[in-house]
């Protein structure tokens, strides 16, 4: 099964969400952009700006716990 590092953009927020899944990727954006509790429930305009494949789920956690350390907005866009 793969497992995925992504990051969202939304236009609206102009905000970046950093997580990880295991879930098909446009299953889980669906999800981002459904009104639900959280920090992409406001806004249903999340675009996949970038995502990296993992074999497992503790190796994509590791990465967005890596890039979420760099608590750095131009670091992400950079990726």
């Amino acid at each position: 099964m793969a497992c995925y590092f992504y990051i969202l953009h939304s236009l609206s927020k102009d905000k970046y969400y950093v997580g990880h899944t295991c879930e098909d990727l446009e299953e889980r954006l669906r999800k981002h952009n459904s009104n639900h509790r959280g920090y992409t429930g406001p806004a249903n305009d999340w675009k996949l700006a970038y995502k990296e494949q993992f074999p497992c789920k503790e190796e994509a956690y590791k990465r967005e716990r890596e890039v979420k350390s760099w608590k750095s907005r131009k670091k992400i866009e950079m990726l």
